[in-house]
């Protein structure tokens, strides 16, 4: 592992200890353990569903569709998502992953990573929509200082970077490809040939535009799932707000970890983000706080099975007893 990935890690892990000492330990104890086992497992569920639901949307992007194929998806988003939010990698190394993942259940490689790049472009969008609804409502929220606030300012810079950034992925993935392709065959020709057939398997997925206004509409449905999961989580610490507000202050952490993607699991980063949002609708920073850590205690409990699965499935194609190939994707 990078010594730089250490270093930032720490001091994400520093900054939320800091954060948690200056708001009061007891405070941020009281409130994220009044949710009770019930809720806990409330939340478990919740985010174990929506595992489900952003699998589905990378699966709608490698036909022929079959249940076997939806279930490999699932999981490998599982695999990905919980890398990403619990070992020491950035979002980047979670993708990865949960791309070997895929890989494990038989898909090939080429699809594999086509469909991966389709599938982050697409989250990318929804998210920046997401991100446009929840400024919307943060501005309606907040008439007389939301024009004002930083963080409405800042996040309509993030916006329009992230729309640049998009708009840049997208036109490398129709168009960089072939300039590519010539640079590895030029100096890595072994290189040249996955270029090309991954190449050619963006192309058919971009060819084929309701599979990814399919994937397009789950995605938004889980980015506003995360919103739904701080309400709850709110109701249950006993501190309600509304859901729109809860979009609103979602919406904008998501773009926050979004930007801080080198930061492992976003450490200090989700923890900061709760803390300046909420005094925004009327709550304490440590009711922010206890939030995140109810979520990143959920975020433990389920990637404890899931990384389990994933190391059993290695562990079984190392030794020659790779786990039932699904027929999804083209070998």
């Amino acid at each position: 592992m990078k010594r730089s990935v250490v270093l930032i890690a720490l001091a994400g892990l520093l900054g939320a200890a800091y954060l948690i000492y200056v708001v009061g330990f007891g405070a941020v104890a009281d409130a994220a353990i009044s949710v009770g086992w019930f809720g806990f497992a409330l939340l478990w569920l919740y985010g174990a569903a929506n595992f489900v639901l952003l699998g589905f949307a990378w699966w709608l992007l490698v036909p022929p569709y079959d249940a076997r194929g939806a279930v490999t998806f699932a999981w490998a988003r599982a695999v990905r998502d919980s890398v990403g939010d619990v070992l020491p990698f950035s979002q980047f190394g979670g993708m990865v992953i949960g791309a070997r993942a895929v890989i494990l259940r038989g898909v090939s490689r080429v699809v594999t990573f086509a469909s991966l790049i389709v599938d982050v472009t697409v989250e990318m969008v929804a998210q920046i929509a997401l991100t446009i609804l929840g400024i919307v409502i943060l501005v309606v929220h907040l008439p007389g200082q939301a024009s004002n606030s930083t963080v409405v300012q800042t996040t309509i810079i993030g916006i329009v970077v992230a729309i640049v950034s998009a708009g840049a992925f997208v036109v490398l993935q129709r168009r960089g490809f072939a300039a590519l392709e010539k640079v590895a065959e030029r100096f890595v020709p072994a290189a040249a040939a996955p270029a090309a057939a991954v190449s050619e398997a963006v192309a058919k997925i971009h060819a084929a535009p309701w599979p990814m206004a399919g994937a397009f509409v789950l995605h938004f449905l889980g980015w506003i799932s995360t919103a739904f999961a701080t309400w709850l989580a709110l109701k249950l610490i006993g501190q309600p707000i509304s859901f729109a507000e809860a979009i609103a202050i979602e919406s904008l952490l998501c773009a926050a970890r979004s930007v801080a993607f080198f930061v492992p699991a976003a450490i200090g980063v989700q923890e900061a983000g709760y803390a300046v949002m909420m005094p925004l609708f009327g709550l304490s920073p440590e009711i922010g706080i206890a939030v995140s850590l109810l979520k990143r205690a959920r975020e433990i409990a389920l990637a404890a099975p899931v990384l389990l699965s994933w190391q059993i499935a290695e562990g079984a194609h190392a030794v020659g007893r790779k786990p039932a190939n699904t027929p999804t994707g083209d070998a």
